[in-house]
């Protein structure tokens, strides 16, 4: 009966080790499940289809990532992360990590911590092919801009760009899409990738002007403080580069819209 009783104590104290610390990305990984946050509406990068498969690069690094942290595909499940709530979707523990074209900025660094860059662009503005005048943001004075909820990339324009411009929010990029076609406003900003995927699914309504200027670099959030699991998601980036899938993935997903494929950035939140 001792030897019984020490075999369960054994086992228990096992069990306990194994779960790991759930108050960690990592900690909750070794339950074999994960909940990331991801767009819904940018093809190319991260959509959710009508027949409910998630597809993009975004999902693509998401999937890599989790794997790595040990859980597989099955085991993921996918939220919508919008712009406005992607903080607040890591401070209340409805993501564990949300891959959602993310930029790294040092305000949302005071809220939520990054690893990566796992990939960097330039805002762009997205206009109907018809359009002449709007050749650049310093062109958009006295004219309907389009971006959504949360996004930092209007008011970049505002503030350094065209004073005069007229600023439109909408909850989803596709909102701000569907505006411009039906000429609603002049022109949707945001980073050119997500644009070039809007231009390659209507080449003959829509096309991108002028060249990038910004540089935003897309890291993968995480809650405030947990370096352990920020080390471990770098390490997945690394990885994913290094392979090759990193590549695979952007020519698969991002390379139809005729986007300049880049070089993979360096790893620069770390601890």
């Amino acid at each position: 009966m001792r030897r019984a009783a020490l075999l369960t104590a054994v086992a228990v104290l096992a069990t306990a080790c194994g779960s790991g610390d759930t108050s960690t990305v990592i900690g909750r990984a070794e339950n074999g499940k994960l909940t990331i946050g991801i767009r819904y509406d940018q093809p190319g990068l991260s959509q959710k289809r009508l027949d409910g498969r998630y597809v993009g690069f975004d999902v693509d690094v998401a999937r890599y990532v989790a794997n790595e942290l040990g859980v597989k595909e099955s085991g993921i499940t996918f939220k919508e992360a919008r712009g406005a709530v992607r903080e607040s979707m890591l401070e209340n523990h409805e993501a564990d990590l949300i891959v959602a074209t993310y930029s790294i900025t040092d305000a949302r660094k005071q809220k939520v911590d990054f690893a990566g860059p796992y990939f960097e662009t330039g805002q762009g503005i997205l206009v109907r092919f018809t359009e002449q005048s709007i050749q650049g943001p310093e062109t958009l004075n006295d004219r309907k801009l389009c971006s959504v909820k949360g996004s930092t990339s209007a008011q970049k324009v505002k503030s350094d760009h065209a004073q005069g411009v007229r600023l439109v929010e909408y909850g989803q990029y596709s909102d701000c899409v569907i505006a411009l076609m039906a000429g609603n406003v002049d022109a949707v900003t945001t980073d050119e990738v997500i644009l070039a995927g809007f231009a390659a699914e209507n080449p003959e309504l829509l096309k991108l002007v002028g060249k990038p200027f910004s540089k935003e670099r897309y890291g993968i959030g995480l809650p405030k403080g947990d370096t352990k699991s920020r080390d471990a998601v770098n390490k997945a980036i690394e990885k994913m580069v290094s392979s090759g899938e990193w590549k695979r993935a952007l020519e698969r997903n991002v390379g139809p819209s005729g986007y300049e494929i880049p070089q993979p950035p360096q790893i620069t939140e770390k601890s």
